[in-house]
């Protein structure tokens, strides 16, 4: 009979990839067979050939970085089943949800995100949803305010029955009334449709407060704080919108809304100013040793993700093994055969399989379970890693800022406590320290944005932070579940992939050319050689277009001039 230490948590299932790795094998062969023989005969052709030499050797290059990265896939094996046995109790959990403007995300759509992870199978009294609003939208924070309202519904319906999917919109569009008597209990029915009621009604207050934006809004003393809002420059909010005052297992978890102060002559240095917001206020009103963040598009569509984060936390021997537990980003509701690949199918079921083999896959800026101490720099607590602890030789306001609560929350996570006070916490004496590490002038001589904290310098602030927390020495695990853990909304049209392309690509770029250089980090650090060639297969994709549009127009060019870039077969007759 297993002992409860016995029970495991999680396993290890490598996966069978003989036939790929072969594959892999031949064509970097006939790749470098190529190659040779342009060296050899690049002095008969001219430049044509030289160009084409080139183009290939980058090639060949990309196609080592692919190889490397797919040899060992692996997927891990989740059981929840014995969290309990396992553990004494669950650890609580900070969530962040990240908004930035409330036309191009409409409201209602945080709305859903939102009321998802308010209704996730975990202790309620455990977690807390933070909601990040870059904008300092009234709209945006009324409807949060009306959707605090539903979730009293919402949550207990949700654990009542059994719903799957737990954001309303998607439930309600995708699953029919219950129709047919024999079914289901007619208790289901009333409640199906008194809580398909109050959803409508709630979705037509907040289009009615989004087309109206401060008309719209109730002039009462919940929304004062929005009376004189100027955006981008206006002073920080921070308002509870619920709290689980008795810590009430029946209940539905905090919901604390954070606008982060904004002045002109500041830098806000986007979502990673935005993300280092919500840890510091997060960390002085509630201080759980986990955060979750995702996107305000990214619903929680399967409710026992919180459970099967935990088991790949916490079913390692030492901690070392998952500093952070990343979800794969896909989508929902795109295009027919996905005409613009927005779901990166090969990228994630070939190549971040791969890299799961290894130190771990990267992190991608949502969907991702974190260790609080590895996001205030906290180096694996292995023997030989104080010498990876940088901020152990500088003064804690040096590093963390002059908030008392703030210190007292990094001395309790840096000391690798995972539990909670247990004593009830009134988050309304908490306010007016979130409002002062939400200022815009909180990070100045500290260490927030460069040792500590989301890294700033590039819009691809998820790819840097995963670099530097690797860096230390920690491992990554990627949880696959069925049904996914997350779906977002995909891009629906060409315009709008391009833009999100964009947007991936400079901000690889910066990432590449700047001071984090995965070379970098694997010279002076602990990111591992391979993991260092993992990060470069990532970083230089937006190049290869360079190389690849000058391949594709060679065949033209040597139509128009005469010539030819391909080797020509010689037959001998005997």
């Amino acid at each position: 009979m297993a002992t409860t230490h016995s029970l495991p948590l999680q396993e290890r299932v490598p996966l069978n990839n003989t036939l790929q790795r072969a594959s892999d094998l031949t064509i970097l062969f006939l790749l470098i067979s190529l190659l040779y023989y342009r060296l050899i005969s690049l002095h008969f052709h001219g430049f044509v050939w030289l160009l084409s030499c080139i183009c290939e050797s980058w090639f060949t290059f990309v196609w080592i970085l692919n190889t490397n990265a797919k040899w060992n896939p692996v997927t891990y094996k989740t059981y929840p089943q014995n969290l309990l046995k396992r553990l004494d109790e669950l650890p609580a959990v900070d969530i962040f949800v990240t908004t930035a403007d409330s036309k191009l995300e409409p409201p209602i759509i945080t709305v859903n995100t939102v009321l998802s992870l308010l209704a996730v199978e975990y202790p309620v009294e455990k977690l807390a949803c933070y909601v990040s609003d870059d904008a300092a939208s009234p709209a945006t924070f009324y409807s949060l305010f009306q959707a605090s309202k539903f979730a009293k519904l919402w949550v207990p319906f949700c654990k009542k029955y059994d719903v799957r999917v737990r954001a309303p919109s998607v439930y309600f569009s995708t699953h029919c009334p219950p129709s047919v008597p024999s079914a289901v209990p007619s208790d289901f029915r009333n409640d199906w449709n008194h809580v398909k009621d109050e959803y409508e009604k709630l979705r037509q207050r907040i289009e009615d407060a989004c087309e109206a934006e401060h008309g719209g809004v109730p002039k009462t003393d919940e929304f004062a704080g929005f009376s004189d809002i100027e955006r981008g420059n206006h002073p920080s909010v921070v308002k509870v919108l619920w709290e689980n005052k008795d810590g009430m297992k029946d209940g539905f978890p905090h919901l604390i809304y954070v606008s982060r102060e904004k002045r002109p002559r500041h830098s806000h240095h986007f979502k990673a100013g935005a993300m280092n917001v919500l840890t510091r206020v997060s960390g002085v009103m509630t201080n759980a040793p986990l955060m979750l963040n995702v996107d305000c598009d990214m619903f929680a569509n399967n409710p026992e993700v919180f459970l099967h984060g935990m088991c790949l936390l916490f079913g390692f021997p030492h901690e070392v093994h998952c500093g952070y537990v990343q979800t794969f980003q896909q989508f929902y509701g795109g295009l027919k055969d996905d005409p613009f690949g927005n779901q990166l199918v090969v990228l994630q079921h070939k190549v971040v399989l791969g890299i799961a083999g290894l130190q771990g896959p990267g992190y991608n800026g949502t969907g991702c379970f974190h260790r609080r101490k590895i996001i205030y720099g906290s180096p694996p607590d292995l023997p030989h890693a104080h010498k990876y602890d940088v901020l152990s030789y500088k003064e804690p306001k040096q590093v963390f800022g002059d908030c008392r609560e703030l210190l007292d929350s990094a001395a309790h996570i840096r000391s690798a406590n995972m539990k909670t006070s247990g004593k009830l916490i009134d988050l309304s004496n908490k306010i007016e320290a979130a409002k002062q590490v939400a200022s815009c002038t909180y990070e100045f001589n500290t260490c927030w944005g460069k040792e500590i904290g989301w890294v700033y310098g590039t819009i691809a602030e998820d790819v840097t932070t995963g670099l530097k927390i690797q860096s230390m020495g920690w491992e990554s695990k990627c949880l696959i579940l069925n049904p996914a853990p997350f779906l977002g909304i995909a891009p629906t049209g060409g315009p709008a992939s391009l833009t999100q392309v964009k947007r991936w690509a400079t901000g690889l770029l910066e990432f590449l050319l700047g001071p984090y250089n995965p070379l970098l980090a694997t010279i002076y650090k602990s990111l591992s050689f391979r993991q260092c060639l993992t990060y470069l297969l990532t970083n230089v994709w937006p190049l290869r277009s360079l190389f690849e549009l000058c391949y594709t127009l060679l065949p033209a060019y040597c139509f128009l001039t005469n010539t030819s870039f391909l080797p020509k077969v010689c037959y001998y007759i005997c």
